[in-house]
């Protein structure tokens, strides 16, 4: 019950800032436009890269995919600030979307910038590359109180961004996210960087660099600000604006009298608002730390074994960039070898990710329970603090959408081929449908969930959204849409 009242407390505090933001700083998107216009197959493609990006925020705080084939294909990307919660970026990425529809009306290359996320999209593929500070792709924001002693501001400014990229890009989490907080004489500087999960660490390194030289040259003496790239942000404030240090800014609410009448009757209604909120909040916090616990005792009494993580950080060479084998809503898998030699895939979900400690538990209860040589065999699992690991053997041939979007890969599924790996399937599913102990329905079978050996036998994986019946159950209502 304690976790459960600084939960409240904190929520309280979020929500009352939140509220004064939008009502004193709501500011209007920011976006860059190409000139060049797209037909009206990209512009379908588009519709569905946006559905896409839209479908995946519920699960993950960034994501990069494409849509389409040959000169027709689009790129995007979402980008939610990391302390942002899913269903904050889920809403982000929808106002983002709408926004660039109404602003870059056909438009085939275009960013956009909300309060939280940022949504681009472009006919090239972007991956792994940042735009450089050119003019339409870099947005600067600031705070127009100034700071006395500005240039000792300035310099501790400087430090403080500087310290924070190394430790995005380079640090021992090396997450491409970074926070801090630095006295300044009788107040606190608050700052935090931020890159786009397609840049390597070198990239970020650089990206964040040149939003550093952008905000020490625009904004000299200006008390707050934020630079806004195409692949990285970065914003510093002498009040708390991210995580649960949230509070209200001294002074924010200012000017004439009548104007603070009309804030007082504002932030009432606000605060009833509020404390019904939060009557409703401590009652979910009380019953979720409930089911948290049992699920962690469900962890602890599975079959698989629980792999050190010492001994995954040592099997993929510390997740190293080398050992990466693909990288999705869900997080990351990298390419691993045991001390005994046997070779796996271990997948990391990511800290952001909303695919938490159910859906593992799921995906660990059933996975070893349901073998079958068209379903993947999990070797282990680890769970530690944030870490969430999953232990597969490994494939080698990747997924099967690898081969069928892929132009080159495509003429090796020849007739024969495409009936082995179809039959497969389906003899997969028919095993959890009808073969099994249990009754499972998977809800999110896809291309990208279907895994291939050696001899591109097909074996189904990824079942953190399956749904089990018992007994002779054959139906149920879901008022939950899941998978992709």
């Amino acid at each position: 019950m304690v976790h459960s009242h600084v939960d409240c407390f904190c929520f309280t505090r979020i929500l009352l800032l939140y509220s004064l933001f939008v009502l004193a700083f709501a500011e209007a998107p920011y976006n860059f436009c190409s000139n060049t216009t797209i037909g009206s197959p990209i512009q379908y493609n588009l519709n569905n890269l946006f559905l896409s990006l839209h479908s995946n925020a519920s699960v993950s705080n960034f994501y990069y995919t494409s849509i389409g084939n040959g000169p027709d294909r689009l790129f995007g990307l979402y980008m939610c600030l990391d302390y942002v919660t899913n269903v904050s970026c889920q809403d982000c990425i929808t106002m983002a979307s709408t926004d660039l529809t109404k602003l870059c009306p056909e438009a085939r290359e275009a960013v956009m910038w909300e309060e939280l996320c940022e949504v681009r999209y472009s006919y090239k593929d972007f991956y792994g590359q940042y735009m450089l500070n050119v003019t339409g792709n870099l947005f600067t924001d600031i705070n127009m109180m100034n700071i006395s002693e500005p240039e000792q501001y300035r310099s501790i400014v400087n430090d403080t961004l500087g310290d924070l990229t190394k430790q995005a890009a380079f640090g021992s989490l090396a997450n491409m996210y970074a926070t801090g907080e630095v006295p300044f004489i009788d107040r606190t500087i608050y700052a935090l960087v931020q890159c786009s999960g397609n840049l390597s660490a070198e990239d970020c390194n650089s990206c964040l660099h040149i939003a550093i030289t952008e905000i020490l040259t625009c904004c000299y003496s200006a008390i707050g600000a934020r630079v806004m790239g195409t692949s990285c942000y970065l914003r510093y404030e002498v009040y708390p604006f991210y995580g649960d240090a949230l509070a209200p800014p001294k002074n924010l609410i200012a000017g004439s009298g009548g104007r603070k009448k009309w804030m007082i009757i504002i932030l009432t209604i606000v605060s009833v608002c509020l404390a019904i909120a939060l009557l409703g909040y401590c009652v979910y916090c009380h019953v979720n730390n409930k089911r948290t616990q049992k699920r962690r005792k469900d962890m602890k009494d599975q079959e698989s074994p629980n792999i050190s993580l010492t001994s995954i950080c040592e099997a993929t060479n510390n997740f190293s960039e080398s050992n990466k084998l693909g990288q999705g809503g869900f997080g990351s898998v990298y390419k691993g070898l045991l001390s005994d030699g046997k070779e796996v895939a271990v997948k990391r979900l990511s800290r952001s990710s909303e695919q938490g400690l159910r859906e593992f538990t799921t995906e660990v209860q059933l996975i070893k329970k349901l073998q079958h040589k068209n379903l993947v065999r999990l070797w282990g699992f680890c769970v530690k603090g944030d870490e969430k690991l999953f232990v597969y053997e490994y494939m080698p041939n990747n997924s099967l959408d690898v081969f069928l979007f892929d132009p080159k890969k495509r003429v090796q599924l020849n007739w024969s081929r495409r009936l082995s790996i179809i039959s497969g399937i389906a003899r997969g599913v028919l095993c959890l449908h009808e073969d099994s102990r249990l009754r499972v329905i998977h809800r999110d079978l896809k291309a990208s969930n279907v895994l291939l050996d050696h001899d591109m036998n097909p074996k189904i994986s990824d079942f953190g959204m399956a749904k089990i019946f018992e007994g002779n159950q054959s139906e149920s209502t879901t008022g939950i849409i899941v998978g992709t």
